[in-house]
Parts: structure tokens; C-alpha cells; sequence
């Protein structure tokens, strides 16, 4: 079984890579694909899609234990 850890290190070293394929959300800071409109996690509608933005915050969350709640948290 994989390491939490590691996973979220892995994915974000994919977002890195391609970070035209990624926005932020400014509501939760989560981020999601470049065709989302609406947050899943929070529900807004604002995103920042720099790629410097995306790179910045896929690094810092690939760092760090999960701390917000997921829609998948909740099923």
C-alpha cells in the first residue's frame, strides 16, 4: 500500500509539470482542473490559473498531510 505521503508528493509533481492544466481556488486553496467551474470542495467559483500560482501551491500541498475535508471524505 502506498504511503499517503508519497501520493500527494507524486500528484503534485504531476500538477507541477503541467500547470496550464490546473487553477487554484481562492476560496479553499485546493486545486482542480483547468475545466472546473465550480469547486467541489467549497463550492466557489474563483480560481487563479498563473501557472506560477499552481506550481507554488502543488508544491506546498505535496509537502504537507491533508487538511481539508474532501467530497470523497464525505460519501
Amino acid at each position: 500500500m502506498e504511503n499517503p505521503s508519497q501520493h500527494r508528493a507524486e500528484t503534485a509533481a504531476k500538477i507541477a509539470a503541467l500547470p496550464q492544466n490546473y487553477k487554484v481556488c481562492e476560496g479553499c486553496d485546493s486545486i482542480v482542473g483547468k475545466a472546473t467551474s465550480i469547486c467541489p470542495n467549497c463550492h466557489s467559483f474563483r480560481f487563479d490559473s498563473a501557472p506560477e500560482v499552481v506550481v507554488n501551491q502543488a508544491v506546498l500541498l505535496g509537502n504537507r498531510e491533508q487538511r481539508s475535508v474532501t467530497a470523497e471524505d464525505l460519501a
